[in-house]
């Protein structure tokens, strides 16, 4: 009997490739599908590429252990090694040539021996020799030049991108072993979510016009408030120490899926809804992480809706597994600075800002500035509500937001300013000033309503007692939020 090889492949610099400039000549609604089309291109290559590989060998499809986010795992016969190696060898030069050396295509193989620890051990070591050594990868172009020009492979990108939404199927052909086709190919899968097809969340908000995806500053307009745009992204808690605890490669499998499944699934499935569809684009949904763009309230929306749906998820899913690794989910949104902002620039703000989560803390949300537990992002949007109430119900002017947030020792948030700056005269020493200004703001009223909004909108900012004269945090985001909602 013959012998099983395990074979491991990643791909390597996605971040760097998502985050380079468009060429030049490239700008506005183009680069928009440029951006689109490169993530969406990375997503299909973790699908597309283990799949024509088992084709291309013979074997049948039950070997494809994993996919997706920028990852696999197949399982192979040891007479196909080198057949193998020489489709990746093949398929890693073209991914080079269309990324100008930005991505790099490594793998790694090991028998099917021992215990599953063991081979997990074994794959790992050899990705992270592959990883510390570029040079070391095989193939003769390492250092040659690439072939292909930036503007070419962005006119593949930018039709990739323009076509996929609609597309029926997704194809892969020995003469272009890097550039999935979209209804073609020697080998082809359905885009469905059934057995045989690839999952993929491909959602696009429509143009005005519906013939093409809404450009951003068209997703800005549609925003409640402030005309702005901004990209959302979301990555599991410590993920990866929830897959190495896997006693088997069953269980490794499983995992990996279900997390894959919720991802692709619940954000196409949320996207469609309709306060979601004409405002949200998908760039990409992985194994473990997401991101998407769109109109800066419905960003905020989803994230609380991935987060309960995700919550409920880790509860049925994951109860039988010890540990708190895999079952939260950290996301941070970051805000364009002007309508035309390159898409890139945010979505690698988003990035930086999603780090800074999971560095200081787990479980959170980090938006206008500020990092949140997701149950204080809660009392935040009730503080907003309550503003926006005031405001909007019972006329009290907009500038009493200028006023509450004078009480905060930083300077307003928004999109360009640096983190901690912090103003002249902002403090808080006298918490009776608080009362007194909020009351000239509001003026004297005989209205209850207005006045229990008043006591409460106190009560949330600073405590309800004398030990707790502090502004909190959620009271910051949710000034924030509110300014961002009034403003016209």
């Amino acid at each position: 009997m013959s012998v099983q090889i395990f074979l491991q492949a990643k791909l390597l610099g996605i971040e760097e490739f998502l985050a380079a400039p468009a060429p030049a000549g490239i700008e506005g609604s183009d680069a928009e599908a440029l951006f689109i089309g490169r993530s969406q291109w990375v997503t299909l290559l973790a699908e597309v590429l283990p799949r024509a590989l088992l084709a291309e060998l013979g074997l049948a499809r039950i070997l494809l252990g994993t996919s997706g986010g920028g990852q696999f795992l197949v399982v192979l016969p040891d007479e196909a090694r080198g057949r193998g190696h020489e489709f990746l060898v093949t398929a890693g030069a073209g991914i080079r040539r269309m990324s100008a050396g930005r991505l790099r295509l490594v793998w790694a193989l090991t028998e099917n021996l021992g215990d599953w620890s063991d081979v997990r051990k074994r794959l790992t070591e050899e990705m992270r020799r592959l990883r510390g050594a570029p040079a070391a990868a095989p193939g003769p172009e390492t250092f040659e030049p690439a072939a292909t020009s930036e503007a070419e492979a962005g006119e593949f990108f930018m039709a990739l991108a323009r076509g996929l939404r609609e597309a029926a199927t997704v194809g892969w052909s020995p003469e272009a072993p890097a550039e999935p086709v979209l209804d073609g190919g020697k080998h082809n899968w359905s885009l469905t979510a059934h057995q045989e097809g690839i999952a993929l969340a491909r959602h696009a908000a429509p143009s005005d016009d519906s013939r093409s995806t809404a450009d951003a500053p068209t997703l800005a307009g549609r925003a409640a408030g402030r005309p702005a745009w901004g990209v959302l992204r979301g990555d599991v808690d410590n993920f990866g120490i929830r897959i190495r605890r896997t006693q088997s490669i069953e269980e490794h499998l499983q995992l990996s899926i279900v997390y894959k499944q919720f991802f692709a699934g619940e954000l196409e499935v949320l996207c469609s809804m309709p306060e979601f569809w004409r405002r949200l684009v998908i760039l990409y949904s992985g194994g473990d992480d997401f991101a998407v763009y769109g109109a800066w309230d419905a960003l905020i929306a989803l994230g609380r809706e991935i987060q309960r749906l995700f919550r409920r998820f880790a509860e049925e899913h994951l109860k039988d597994f010890p540990g708190p690794e895999g079952k939260t989910v950290s996301m941070a949104l970051a805000l364009a600075r002007r309508p035309d902002t390159p898409i890139e620039s945010v979505y690698s703000e988003a990035g930086r800002l999603l780090e800074q989560v999971k560095s200081s803390g787990k479980d959170c949300f980090h938006l206008f500035g500020r990092t949140l537990e997701w149950k204080h992002l809660a009392d935040a949007a009730d503080i907003k509500d309550t503003m926006t109430r005031m405001i909007g119900e019972f006329g009290c002017p907009p500038q009493i937001l200028d006023e509450l947030g004078g009480f905060y020792r930083e300077t307003p948030w928004a999109p360009d300013r640096a983190p901690g700056a912090r103003g002249k005269e902002d403090r808080f020493d006298k918490p009776w000033r608080f009362h007194w200004r909020i009351n000239r703001m509001v003026g004297a009223t005989r209205d209850r309503e207005l006045q229990k909004l008043r006591a409460s909108l106190v009560s949330d900012l600073v405590g309800k007692s004398a030990a707790q004269w502090r502004l909190r945090p959620s009271g910051r985001v949710a000034l924030e939020w509110a300014r961002m909602r009034t403003e016209v």
